[in-house]
């Protein structure tokens, strides 16, 4: 993605550094990274993988996330981390598209994943089909949890496929917060805008 955007939560910026809406309610993560905009072939390539069980895209479309991270510098982390699937959505699709990113990106990179860690305890309104920001930061406000205590002071790399408004992303940083995680940063493939 090419600036400016903010640095916070990556939305498209005309002056600053810092959107309207993390200079008043900031999030919980650290920043919000999308080496794309969700348009082109970079949209049709999320669809096969999200839609059309398309599962064979994931390594290459997590070496794309993994050169993005190397050329920005995003930093060191402990370790990785999947925005996960309500179970009713999982058993539906078979899959969760983010971990099988999350995945890719610990091949080349060799941290781990800490899948469980973090699950999705009620079903929302799909964020695609919600037609606010308000909407979709109420509909997944509380809807995560985090299990256990193996995530205290580390620094988590949250992975997802596509940020829309970042309310889901932000949602599972303070629910990694609350289990004890130091700096939580969001690297998803696609930004919405």
């Amino acid at each position: 993605m090419l600036p400016p955007f903010c640095y916070r939560c990556s939305e498209p910026l005309t002056a600053g550094r810092v959107c309207q809406r993390c200079a008043y309610t900031p999030l919980a993560l650290t920043s919000i990274r999308s080496p794309f905009l969700m348009e082109g072939p970079i949209r049709e390539a999320i669809h096969q993988l999200k839609y059309r069980n398309l599962r064979a895209l994931a390594p290459t479309l997590a070496g794309l996330m993994a050169e993005y991270w190397t050329r920005e510098g995003l930093g060191r982390f402990d370790c990785l981390v999947p925005v996960p699937l309500h179970r009713g959505r999982l058993r539906e699709r078979g899959y969760n598209q983010s971990e099988l990113l999350a995945r890719g990106l610990s091949k080349l990179t060799g941290l781990p994943v800490v899948s469980g860690s973090l699950v999705r305890q009620r079903a929302g309104l799909p964020q695609a089909r919600a037609s606010s920001a308000e909407e979709r930061r109420s509909s997944v406000k509380g809807a995560f949890l985090a299990r256990g205590r193996g995530l205290d002071d580390k620094r988590v790399l949250l992975v997802d496929d596509v940020c829309t408004t970042g309310a889901t992303l932000d949602a599972c940083a303070r629910a990694l917060q609350e289990a004890g995680a130091k700096e939580i940063l969001a690297l998803t493939l696609a930004r919405e805008v």
